[in-house]
């Protein structure tokens, strides 16, 4: 089970404590974190990430409106659920908080049943964004990966190209490419068989690998041919990682 963290910003003290008690009674997060106003909070999700935040509207120095807009504006910030707390029943403070980005509203004094619900559905709702997130990272992985190789596959291999000369044209720094086979390949598959084959790719792979830096860029063109790209290599310099590699394979 993944570990979660509510963060509550709250000015008053004793509310504050009530909050996370009765979040903690029903065992909604592994960690609980408090804050008496935005500037403070802020300081707080510098250091950790939340999965979910409880914020008064009415704070000192840093009211929850201001905090709002300051988290939504944030990368790192922008998705986590953020539910508004507030004495302030009108409509209209409601509706500024959920047009600025708030999940929910919680009103004051507040239901404890009704807050562990809301709570609980952010939470989850939290979870199922994020392994979808995931879900889309390992896919995109797999759609960019040579499934022989490991090493990135051609499709990959002609973005990464197009950014880099963007990069050159704009920068005017070195780019450098090489493009490597494996000598009689056709023999060694003729001799030890397709399977045969396909170990030698997988450890010239590894060898590409161990022999760049996690900046360069290693993929599989087809068959047995190979290309590296290597940002800020001047000729001499790929030269000398050309003969790195083929010395490694030779061992």
């Amino acid at each position: 089970m993944m570990e979660t963290n509510i963060l509550v910003i709250e000015d008053s003290e004793p509310v504050r404590r009530e909050i996370i008690q009765i979040l903690r009674n029903y065992s909604l997060a592994s960690y609980y974190h408090e804050a008496g106003d935005g500037i403070e909070a802020l300081t707080i999700l510098r250091e950790i990430k939340m999965d979910l935040i409880i914020c008064d509207v009415v704070m000192p120095r840093l009211d929850g409106f201001r905090f709002l807009s300051m988290a939504r504006s944030r990368d790192e910030l922008r998705n986590i659920p953020i539910i508004f707390l507030t004495s302030r029943d009108d409509r209209d403070s409601k509706l500024q908080g959920l047009e600025q980005g708030a999940s929910d509203y919680i009103t004051k004094p507040f239901d404890p049943a009704e807050m562990v619900a809301r709570v609980r559905i952010h939470l989850q709702i939290r979870q199922l964004q994020e392994e979808l997130r995931l879900a889309n990272e390992r896919l995109m992985l797999v759609s960019h990966t040579d499934h022989l190789t490991g090493l990135y596959n051609r499709r990959y291999l002609m973005d990464v190209l197009e950014r880099e000369l963007s990069r050159v044209q704009r920068s005017g720094s070195h780019l450098s490419l090489l493009i490597l086979d494996i000598d009689h390949f056709k023999d060694i598959n003729d001799h030890y068989g397709h399977q045969g084959g396909d170990m030698v790719l997988a450890e010239a792979a590894s060898v590409f690998r161990n022999e760049l830096r996690v900046y360069d860029t290693a993929a599989r063109y087809g068959g047995d041919e190979f290309v590296a790209v290597i940002p800020g290599a001047s000729q001499s310099e790929a030269e000398a990682v050309a003969e790195r590699i083929r010395d490694s394979v030779e061992k």
